[in-house]
């Protein structure tokens, strides 16, 4: 049947780039865009909370902008850039070390030996109500099966930039700034999944990890900070009083780490953040690649 042929194309979210100056500009005086349209210059309101912010024009530059339409309303993107001058680890104030998990999203501990954790189990809880969404909509195979899957991915995947940048502005807000936020380094680095049961597979190996990271050092860096990475091996296995290194001390079942030398004991995320602390300490005072060495540990 090609009879859709003779009705004319319509898109459900119309879109455009505008260059600035040549097809858009912000006028001051009068705080409204001007938008070239195909029946001359437009000048428009917009609503915007917290726009004023980038209306320095010595600091930050405007950019293209993308109008889309969606539900009966008009929305604009704008990108806005700023120079930054580089910062110096050396002036670091705090230094904090944050490991990124599932159990804790993030669990932080301070340079004054603060712990802060972020819990992870309602996360948890929605990527497993999404995961069991998806089943079922892949077992019914039909096209508004297959329509409303597609929907649940973006759905998901915006819930989970939501979290990433409300965690990320939480600690850079909590911590202030100055501060040299530690992660671990995590490229090629993966979930042991051959020791994770099937149906839970899905959680480990698909959190957003990576967009934390970028989330955090773009505001940390707004914010006088940096986030700098170290290696992560051992992070989990070292005892932070002794030096200890032993893989059989930490349970993962517990999530407890106990030394068998010195007998400290501490929940194994949080000892995993004192590690990566430890490792952003010894960059701040100007070792360029701090990692720990189980050889030199060893008794």
């Amino acid at each position: 049947d090609l009879s859709w042929l003779w009705y004319p194309i319509k898109f459900k979210r119309p879109q455009l780039d505008l260059e600035r100056n040549r097809d858009w500009s912000y006028l001051s005086s009068t705080k409204q865009i001007s938008l070239n349209t195909l029946q001359g210059r437009k000048k428009v309101d917009f609503v915007c909370k917290g726009f004023n912010q980038y209306l320095d024009a010595d600091k930050w530059k405007f950019g293209t902008i993308k109008l889309l339409k969606f539900k009966n309303q008009w929305y604009m993107h704008l990108s806005a850039t700023v120079s930054l001058s580089e910062y110096q680890p050396e002036e670091a104030e705090h230094v904090v070390g944050i490991d990124r998990g599932l159990r804790f999203l993030a669990s932080c501990y301070d340079e004054k030996g603060k712990t802060l954790l972020f819990s992870g189990q309602k996360a948890l809880r929605t990527r497993r109500k999404y995961k069991k969404l998806r089943a079922q909509l892949q077992a019914k195979g039909t096209k508004s099966a297959k329509r409303r899957l597609k929907q649940i991915g973006q759905r998901e995947n915006r819930w989970m930039s939501d979290v990433n940048h409300r965690l990320t502005k939480t600690l850079v807000d909590h911590y202030g700034a100055n501060t040299l936020f530690v992660l671990e380094d995590l490229t090629d680095v993966r979930f042991a999944t051959e020791k994770t049961a099937k149906d839970k597979r899905y959680e480990m190996v698909s959190w957003a990890f990576y967009q934390f990271e970028q989330f955090l050092t773009y505001k940390a860096n707004l914010n006088s900070s940096a986030v700098v990475k170290v290696p992560a091996k051992y992070t989990s296995q070292r005892c932070p009083k002794c030096g200890r290194i032993r893989k059989e001390n930490r349970d993962h079942q517990l999530h407890l780490y106990v030394c068998d030398r010195c007998g400290y004991k501490s929940n194994d995320d949080r000892l995993a953040s004192m590690n990566i602390q430890f490792l952003g300490t010894l960059y701040r005072s100007g070792e360029e690649a701090p990692q720990f060495n189980k050889q030199a540990s060893a008794e």
